[in-house]
């Protein structure tokens, strides 16, 4: 244990633990119904997503071929998004209460990733191609709205308002309409990349920005409501407690670690839909 704490975290071991802590807050998400899970999976998990940002940042500045990286990330996140799309939108193969799962992480990642390429485009003085990738996703969902103005022939047939539905939800996704990963795990991404150099200083910014995103302004929305206590903040409102993986991002040695990459791309989609099915028979049992 000495030994490891002299060495810190490498990427591996991160992953590992967001991997776990991940699977403990999907448990909770697909068998709260059964109120047998405790919410404490789920304040647990809050620390998997910071960590897998941390990690896909990681791993985009180190990648040997930003190409196959990206394309990776997109191929697995439009066909999530496609299958939710079709639970969304077409009632397919839905639970028996109506849910489904808005499991898009990879959908921020690939938006994430151009805007990263942005950057670095403009780190070279590249302004045009960085701009347009900095920028192109930020004002995708206007441009989105913009088209629907000026051609809302778009919308006026069941086929065509499908196909555009589908190419802005899992094709082409519009940060706005990302279900899973908001517009403060975008924003922390974005500081994690920008400020890459700066290895404390980004850390830093990001738990400040996420504590103001995540708690204050949550606080400020919810504070009103009636009934409503600080202390729900620690057990109703607890998304913020994502801040907490700042200390094992802190930990990181900078080392990639053992590998396992496949694993990491097989067990997020594989881990959803093992565990929405068992979902799926435990509800129809409990009938």
């Amino acid at each position: 244990m000495k030994q490891r704490t002299q060495n810190g975290l490498s990427g591996t071991a991160l992953k590992t633990i967001a991997l776990v802590l991940m699977l403990l807050d999907h448990i909770h998400y697909f068998f709260e119904f059964t109120g047998l899970v405790p919410v404490w999976f789920s304040m647990l998990g809050r620390l998997a997503a910071p960590l897998f940002l941390f990690c896909t940042v990681e791993g985009f500045a180190h990648t040997h071929d930003r190409k196959r990286y990206i394309l990776r990330i997109w191929l697995l996140g439009a066909a999530m998004g496609t299958v939710e799309f079709f639970m969304m939108y077409a009632g397919a193969l839905r639970r028996g209460d109506g849910f489904y799962p808005q499991n898009a992480i990879f959908l921020a990642l690939f938006w994430l990733c151009l805007v990263w390429q942005g950057i670095d485009w403009l780190r070279q003085k590249r302004w045009v191609p960085g701009l347009a990738a900095v920028l192109g996703p930020i004002v995708w969902p206007f441009i989105v709205a913009g088209l629907l103005t000026a051609f809302p022939q778009i919308t006026q047939t069941p086929a065509s308002a499908s196909w555009f539905a589908y190419l802005i939800s899992a094709v082409l996704p519009m940060w706005s309409a990302i279900t899973d990963g908001g517009w403060c795990f975008l924003l922390g991404g974005i500081l994690l990349y920008a400020l890459y150099n700066h290895k404390t200083l980004r850390l830093l910014a990001w738990a400040g920005m996420s504590f103001l995103g995540e708690f204050l302004l949550t606080y400020l929305q919810v504070r009103r409501l009636p009934d409503f206590t600080f202390a729900q903040m620690f057990t109703v409102y607890y998304e913020w407690l994502g801040i907490f993986a700042v200390v094992l991002m802190l930990l990181y040695n900078g080392k990639r670690g053992r590998g396992c990459k496949p694993l990491f791309y097989i067990f997020y989609p594989a881990h959803v839909y093992i565990l929405y099915a068992l979902s799926c028979l435990t509800y129809m049992r409990m009938q």
